[in-house]
């Protein structure tokens, strides 16, 4: 045996660097799907007061992709802001948390399919004479900090006030330190309504902050995860899956009463100008 091209091969095999093994096999080897979700904003994701355990529709979604991943879903609240970070550097697997695909976010990580298009509405006091989005240039809106809502309302020309939850957002209005609060669709029907019987009336501006696809964030070059996302996302919509946890917790039995009419599709196929 030739011992110095033995020695050779060897030193030459320890110099190549590893393939990077995709995250879907190390989901897979670990059993676990580590998602993050939001700390505390229903009905998306927050503390059941009864099991104080987290629920949510994306939380059911998480549990319904671990499902057909064969894992376990891990749950991880986190703050609005921290939703890109916590799957950029690897602490989680996934961010289901209505995820709003932007420029910006698009460069640090990698969105699946968008499974619905949401849209930033604008709620105000019932007395604003106010009626579209541009009476409120450069005026003081409130809305989450590091969201899509307080991007649209730079867009938008006016000044945001942010806070670390809808709530403090909405009391900010409601306490008249903000003219008006921007959040997604669900949350400013939600206030709007409690607002007839609590506090001071509100009531939506009709005409939308920004339209947004959403979808699930991943870390980027992970193709084999990005793909079975997409697959288990399709898959969940065809059978109606996603229609149910919808229904669920924002249906027409819900305080929300909205019906979901979009289908998971490619970016490419849906008509909407990104924002940065």
């Amino acid at each position: 045996m030739n011992w110095k091209y033995l020695i050779l091969g060897v030193v030459l095999a320890g110099a190549i660097s590893p393939v990077k093994a995709d995250q879907l096999e190390k989901i897979k080897s670990a059993g676990t799907l580590r998602c993050a979700t939001f700390a505390d904003v229903p009905p998306f994701a927050s503390p059941d007061l009864k099991t104080r355990q987290m629920a949510g529709f994306d939380v059911d979604l998480c549990n319904a992709i671990a499902k057909e991943l064969g894992v376990k879903a891990e749950i991880k609240p986190v703050s609005v802001e921290a939703r890109v970070p916590e799957v950029k550097l690897g602490r989680v697997d996934i961010t289901v948390a209505n995820l709003a695909y932007t420029l910006s976010r698009a460069e640090q990580i990698q969105f699946s399919d968008p499974y619905y298009l949401a849209k930033e509405m604008l709620i105000v006091p019932a007395s604003d004479p106010g009626k579209s989005k541009a009476d409120f240039a450069g005026q003081r809106i409130a809305s989450t900090k590091g969201s899509t809502s307080e991007m649209s309302i730079k867009l938008n020309k006016s000044e945001p006030l942010t806070f670390q939850d809808t709530a403090s957002a909405y009391l900010a209005v409601q306490q008249g330190k903000a003219r008006g609060m921007v959040a997604n669709t669900m949350t400013t029907t939600k206030f709007v309504n409690e607002s007839k019987t609590k506090g001071k009336e509100m009531r939506m501006i009709e005409e939308p902050m920004l339209y947004q696809p959403i979808g699930i964030g991943m870390a980027k070059d992970n193709p084999d995860l990005t793909a079975k996302i997409n697959e288990v996302l399709r898959k969940l919509d065809t059978s109606g899956e996603l229609n149910k946890i919808w229904d669920k917790w924002l249906g027409q039995n819900t305080e929300y009463k909205m019906t979901r009419t979009d289908k998971v599709v490619s970016l490419s196929e849906l008509k909407f100008d990104p924002i940065p």
